[in-house]
């Protein structure tokens, strides 16, 4: 495989899929309560580089609809009243379910990454691409 290739198959993103994305919300949700947009700021620092508005806000109120979260209006600040955020009991059930499913997947990943190479660490590579694209 040429270069050229390579670089081709490590530019492609194909991103975080979107049922991946209730459980990290699921997460930051059991820490704290926050606004809409505190935990989208989250979502991305914790690595998930392009998260939609519309849909992020589409599947948090999908969550309240189907009990993981619950809302409350904020009116304690000057400006507008925004909505508020928090993971309810069943959200809790459901992130401990993801949390079995993915250190199962975890698993398979390092036994995966063994065969394919023991002396393989995806977080060097991913380490390396981070310092050459701020050369």
């Amino acid at each position: 495989m040429s270069s050229k290739e390579t670089d081709k198959i490590k530019s492609v993103n194909l991103g975080a899929p979107k049922n991946f994305l209730i459980p990290i919300m699921l997460l930051h949700l059991r820490d704290w309560n926050s606004h809409g947009y505190e935990l989208m700021e989250k979502i991305t620092e914790f690595g998930i580089q392009s998260v939609d508005q519309g849909n992020f806000y589409r599947l948090l109120r999908q969550l309240e609809k189907d009990e993981l979260v619950t809302s409350n209006w904020d009116t304690s600040s000057g400006g507008p009243a925004k909505r508020v955020y928090s993971i309810t009991g069943v959200g809790e059930e459901y992130l401990e379910l993801w949390a079995g499913s993915l250190g199962h997947y975890q698993k398979m990943l390092d036994q995966f990454f063994n065969l394919y190479n023991p002396f393989f660490n995806p977080f060097q590579l991913a380490s390396k691409e981070t310092d050459k694209d701020n050369e």
